[in-house]
C-alpha cells in the first residue's frame, strides 16, 4: 500500500545578523518536507537549528532554507538554477529524493534529476553535500537496497560527500515519528542535525 507523501509546501529563509562589514558565505538546503520542518514549528526543525549550530562553532555562514514539501528530484531541478542565481550559495545541501521514492519512480529518473542538479551546482563552483534517504521496509530489501546505492553511486561519480542516511537514529524509532509515520518529530530534529553536520563541517572554512 502506497504510503502517503510528504506533502504541504514550506519555504523559510533562515537569516541571522552577521557582521555588516562582510557578507556571510551562504548554505543552501534544497530539500522536501523532511528538510522544511513539517508538522512542526520552523524554529524546531534541523535547518533552523544547524544555523544556530553553525554560530556557536564560530563558522560565518548563513543557512537558506528553500525546501519544499512535496518536492521531488525533478521539481527541485527545475528549481536550482534560479536558487543558485538568487543566494550565490557556496554549499547547497541536496535531500531530495525521498518523494521520488514514495512514489516508485524509476532510479533512472531520480539518478538523472540528481546528476543534474549536482552538474549544474558543480558548474558555478559550488560544493555539494548529498543527503541520502532511506524508504520505509514495507517497499521491500530489494528497492530498498537500489535506492540507497543510487545516492552511494552518484557520490562517487561526481566525487561529493554523501551524509548516507539523513534519518539515521530517527527513522527506525516510531517515537520520533508523527502520526504519519513519515515525518521526523520536533525530538528527532537535533538528530537530523548532527547527521547533516557530519558530513557538512569538514566543508566548512572557519573566518
Amino acid at each position: 500500500m502506497m504510503l502517503p507523501l510528504l506533502v504541504g509546501v514550506v519555504l523559510v529563509f533562515n537569516h541571522t545578523a552577521f557582521s555588516a562589514s562582510k557578507t556571510p558565505s551562504a548554505i543552501l538546503v534544497l530539500g522536501d518536507s523532511l528538510s522544511g520542518a513539517y508538522g512542526i514549528s520552523t524554529e524546531q526543525g534541523w535547518v533552523s537549528l544547524l544555523q544556530q549550530h553553525i554560530m556557536d562553532q564560530g563558522y560565518a555562514y548563513r543557512v537558506i532554507n528553500a525546501s519544499v514539501s512535496g518536492d521531488t528530484t525533478r521539481t527541485g531541478l527545475s528549481r536550482i538554477d534560479a536558487a543558485l542565481q538568487q543566494h550565490q550559495p557556496d554549499i547547497v545541501i541536496l535531500a531530495l529524493g525521498g518523494n521520488d521514492g514514495l512514489r516508485g519512480l524509476a532510479f533512472s529518473e531520480i539518478e538523472n534529476s540528481l546528476s543534474n542538479i549536482i552538474q549544474q551546482c558543480q558548474q558555478s563552483d559550488v560544493q555539494v553535500l548529498l543527503a541520502g534517504v532511506r524508504l520505509p521496509p514495507n517497499y521491500g530489501p530489494v528497492y530498498n537496497q537500489k535506492f540507497a546505492a543510487l545516492f552511494e553511486s552518484l557520490s562517487k561519480r561526481y566525487q561529493v560527500p554523501l551524509v548516507p542516511r539523513m534519518l539515521d537514529q530517527v527513522a527506525d524509532y516510531r517515537e520520533l515519528l508523527q502520526a504519519d509515520g513519515i515525518h521526523p518529530t520536533a525530538d528527532a530534529q537535533p538528530k537530523i542535525m548532527k547527521n547533516i553536520w557530519a558530513g557538512l563541517e569538514p566543508m566548512l572554512i572557519k573566518p
